[in-house]
């Protein structure tokens, strides 16, 4: 029969007969996520299957009889040889259609701003406890007999949070871009919930390490999804914009409303009750986001259809991302070593890595430091030093409001790109980062040398928010930067910020006692600025030669080879998707 099907194939006027015309493993296009160009919804078609409409053939005996045979017989034909069908020359590539209402491009704006919210929602919930621990450190202590006078022993199992933050998504995220983003949503959110029930339940330090390790992995892994999410139902730059803007917002507030959301309960309840409540709230809405939520990762969608026409009407259908030849081990391999590679050879990559690191350290440290401060000098409880760290949540929020002002300078560059017309300037994304990196230095000065008694709480509290103001533009500007920056290499170069971030996540805040305690508060703040200002020079030396510097990287110069040389962009995730 197949013999039969390669000849009738064979000799359409399309193929003139040529031996071995099938369409190619794989054609080039603009977006990894999608198969197809946007341009053109049959460009990565082949020419035997273009726009020709599906006929009866002709062609009597085997395939006749085929034809005819029963709904569930052909089900099971095509199951038995789905591995055969896939190699051969018949093969049709299912790609979306202009219009296509499955398309997640062409969805209602409604139901594109239902699935944002909510993912963004969840990008909070996901956050509340790496910064939530921290308001049982006095509970803990007592009940795992852990000794805090002259280092911060508990701050470790926040060291191990970070930790599986920095090491699962390069492990696990290539596992949810082959199987979906709700494979990746629900179940990394069941072992989220699994391991705040280990942390309620913890007997000893030990544990409690172990399943914050594990913990800030499955957290880490959610977020990554929520970022591809926003990236797979956005089309253009312009409309994803704000919807990154408040991405980026939950990120940071989600930890900086850690401390706030601990401390109001450890108030009158036992430290325990931080992670019983907030299972009680994340089992309560699991149902409630598989109810909003639906897949958006339109590979996904495409096999999901290909399979179906295959199943129940016996075509020989596949999407382009099941001809893919690399293997999950493959996937898994590209997304370890290719990140450090660039954290190793590339400039760009280690310059604004430090940078980002700095700053993600310091919302770390600030958990820490806020309560040593405001404990210490203001004689503040638990609770009304959680209250200040709503000050970095503040900042945030302004950085949000701000962001369109950027998002719009960016966009309007595209005049006077001479390298790409009618492309924003990669080094536009930075227009903003450079005072908000600033402000973020003048922030730790603020905050250093206001923290006295003498001076109303108030004072030192304009300077967290300061901070707060200066994590979320920095934060935003390497995502968008590296991302414009390294076009299809943007998850490699994001994974690279995202490892060195969670690291100094994970181990500035533990010199944080001796910092302040032997320097004293003005000093350690000017410490920590004068550290800020040297890393702030990083976007200001993009801004004059980022020109060359995408001229000297070994990566862009092969991502120009490969793009003149019309092979299709590295199969990486999408600017957003990957270890943000």
């Amino acid at each position: 029969m197949r013999d039969t099907l390669r000849e009738s194939y064979e000799s359409s006027p399309e193929t003139n007969g040529r031996q071995g015309s099938s369409p190619p493993d794989s054609y080039p296009y603009t977006r990894p996520d999608y198969p197809y160009d946007r341009n053109d919804s049959t460009q990565q078609i082949h020419p035997a299957f273009r726009n020709k409409p599906r006929q009866e053939s002709k062609v009597q005996g085997p395939i006749s009889r085929l034809r005819k045979l029963s709904s569930s017989s052909t089900k099971k034909l095509c199951n038995r040889s789905s591995h055969i069908d896939k190699e051969s020359d018949d093969r049709e590539i299912i790609n979306f259609e202009d219009g296509d209402k499955e398309n997640p491009f062409n969805w209602p704006r409604w139901r594109k701003w239902i699935i944002t919210a909510t993912v963004c929602f969840i990008s909070i919930l996901t956050g509340l406890p790496a910064g939530a621990y921290g308001a049982g450190n006095v509970g803990m202590s007592k009940d795992f007999k852990i000794s805090q006078s002259s280092f911060p022993n508990l701050y470790w199992a926040t060291t191990s949070w970070n930790l599986g933050s920095a090491l699962c998504p390069l492990f696990v995220v290539p596992l949810t871009e082959s199987m979906g983003r709700m494979f990746g949503y629900f179940s990394s959110y069941i072992l989220f919930v699994a391991w705040l029930f280990g942390q309620a339940f913890a007997q000893n330090f030990a544990t409690m390490i172990i399943v914050r390790f594990l913990g800030g992995g499955a957290s880490s892994i959610i977020i990554n999804c929520v970022g591809g999410t926003i990236t797979d139902i956005w089309e253009t730059a312009g409309s994803r914009s704000f919807p990154m803007s408040l991405y980026g917002m939950t990120s940071v507030v989600g930890i900086a409303l850690g401390p706030f959301v601990g401390g109001a309960i450890q108030k009158d309840l036992n430290w325990r009750w931080i992670y019983y409540i907030q299972i009680a709230i994340n089992c309560g809405f699991l149902p409630v986001f598989w109810l909003l939520l639906k897949e958006t990762r339109g590979n996904i969608i495409l096999q999901k259809r290909a399979k179906k026409m295959r199943t129940e009407e016996g075509r020989n259908a596949w999407a382009q991302s099941e001809l893919s030849s690399d293997s999950l081990m493959q996937n898994i391999r590209t997304s370890v070593t290719r990140p450090v590679k660039m954290l190793i050879t590339e400039p760009v990559v280690i310059a604004f890595t430090l940078w980002v690191s700095f700053a993600w350290g310091i919302l770390f440290l600030f958990q820490n430091s806020i309560g040593q401060t405001f404990s210490h000098e203001y004689n503040f409880t638990t609770f009304q030093t959680s209250l200040i760290q709503i000050a970095l949540s503040v900042g945030a929020i302004i950085g949000t409001i701000l962001n369109p002002v950027q998002d719009y300078l960016y966009l309007h560059s595209a005049r006077r790109n001479k390298e790409e017309k009618n492309t924003p300037i990669p080094e536009a994304r930075l227009y903003f980062a450079v005072p908000g990196s600033l402000i973020f230095t003048a922030g730790l000065f603020w905050y250093g040398w206001s923290s006295d008694p003498s001076l109303p709480w108030i004072v030192p509290s304009l300077g967290i928010a300061a901070v707060g103001l200066g994590i979320y533009e920095i934060y935003m500007a390497v995502i968008n930067y590296l991302s414009d920056f390294y076009v299809p290499y943007a998850a490699s170069a994001l994974s690279a910020a995202s490892l060195g971030r969670n690291l100094f996540g994970a181990f500035l805040p533990l010199a944080s006692q001796a910092l302040f305690r032997n320097l004293g508060y003005q000093w350690a703040g000017s410490l920590l600025g004068f550290i800020g200002l040297v890393l702030s020079l990083a976007p200001v030396a993009l801004l004059l030669w980022g020109d060359r510097a995408r001229k000297w990287s070994s990566f862009t110069k092969e991502a120009a080879e490969e793009d003149g040389d019309g092979w299709e962009e590295d199969d990486e995730s999408g600017p957003e998707e990957q270890n943000v």
